[in-house]
């Protein structure tokens, strides 16, 4: 990775008031709370209190186009490719209701997706959805892929950063795998926009998720979805409601028409304290650039990885660690009742099946790791 002038990441922890009061290593759940993102909330909040409804002419709507705009910027995506959802979950029922499955019944995915996903398929009775397995729990091969998907898959559903252990797939690769069958390929960017560089167009991406809940730093409530536009034009979400019309404000019951761009994957109106949220965490990271953010998050990785084992802790974590994320697995007997003790000495981090999760992001330091490890000594993590 070519080396790029990167911030002053001490000061970067001022912006956070958490990181005064606790050892914060937890973004790839939530990412921490922001003074901007805190002032960009009670900004709505003014709005609102000012100008009441007239507010959505005035400026809501105004924001919206904003919050599209900087992650158009974010993932080096065409102007109108990125629609607004208050959910994955919700972003990927308007996606599932728009494609045909009559033809193409099969939807490939993995074990190691976030369950979100396969979920949405697997509740319909008209397509077959086929999980690929992992042998290790960190990563799925690209040969699976590649056998699994032939002439009868509509998409090929996966993550680019693995919420399981971190590992950043080789989406290029997976995308070129699933256009040579004819089928399409839909990304989930909610643990890698942000703290991984995403181009969709380099990529040839058709669809790509993500979020402000974690590394983009803006909460709860808001996924950004970018759909490629040549595809988004022939794509009729048949889950969809006032937001996705052409011409919203006309008010016509009786007669449909689909927005031109990705706005068609809108479905209701957007939670506005949300998208201020987003918008300002966004700005955060656009500010610091994601190529700077990956630089020293590879940093970070790299020591804490050390430290860890240092201490005779078990990892599930990829060999490589330039095809790591800021997810590091720590092997448990008893991982709930790590995460309970390291939070009563203020040492936030979380747990999955088997493991303590741990991560770092660029507001974090090496003395942060330093004081993990003490605690998870303390802990006796093998018991």
């Amino acid at each position: 990775m070519a080396e790029v002038s990167a911030p002053n990441w001490s000061e970067t922890r001022a912006e956070f008031p958490t990181l005064a009061r606790k050892i914060y290593l937890n973004t790839c759940s939530l990412g921490a709370l922001s003074q901007r993102v805190r002032a960009a909330v009670n900004r709505h909040l003014d709005l609102w209190e000012e100008y009441g409804a007239s507010a959505w002419y005035k400026i809501w709507l105004g924001e919206c186009s904003a919050l599209r705009a900087s992650t158009e910027r974010l993932l080096n995506a065409p102007a109108g490719s990125v629609a607004l959802a208050p959910s994955v979950g919700v972003a990927l029922s308007s996606i599932a209701s728009a494609l045909d499955y009559r033809q193409r019944p099969k939807i490939v995915t993995t074990a190691l997706d976030f369950p979100t996903i396969p979920y949405q398929w697997l509740a319909r009775p008209d397509t077959d959805v086929v999980i690929l397995p992992s042998d290790d729990g960190i990563s799925v091969p690209l040969e699976r892929f590649a056998a699994a998907i032939d002439e009868r898959t509509a998409l090929v559903a996966t993550t680019h950063v693995l919420f399981a252990s971190g590992t950043i797939q080789p989406i290029d690769e997976i995308v070129a795998l699933a256009h040579a069958k004819g089928a399409l390929a839909l990304i989930d960017g909610y643990q890698a926009a942000g703290q991984v560089p995403v181009d969709v167009q380099a990529s040839n991406i058709d669809m790509y998720l993500t979020g402000g809940l974690k590394w983009l730093l803006g909460g709860t409530g808001i996924v950004e979805l970018y759909v490629r536009p040549e595809l988004a034009r022939t794509l009729e979400p048949t889950v969809t409601g006032w937001f996705a019309h052409a011409n919203q404000f006309a008010f016509d019951p009786e007669h449909f028409a689909y927005a031109p761009d990705a706005r068609r994957f809108e479905i209701g109106t957007p939670a506005l304290a949300a998208v201020y949220a987003a918008h300002a965490g966004m700005q955060i990271i656009l500010e610091h650039g994601v190529a700077a953010i990956r630089q020293r998050e590879l940093e970070l990785v790299a020591d804490l990885v050390e430290r860890l084992r240092a201490i005779g802790c078990r990892l599930s974590i990829s060999a490589d660690l330039q095809q790591h994320g800021g997810i590091v697995m720590i092997k448990a007997a008893d991982p709930a009742r790590i995460v309970k003790e390291l939070a009563e000495q203020q040492i936030i981090v979380d747990h999955r099946p088997g493991h303590v999760r741990v991560s770092p992001y660029f507001y974090n330091t090496e003395d942060d790791h330093a004081a993990l490890v003490a605690a998870l000594q303390r802990c006796d993590i093998t018991a």
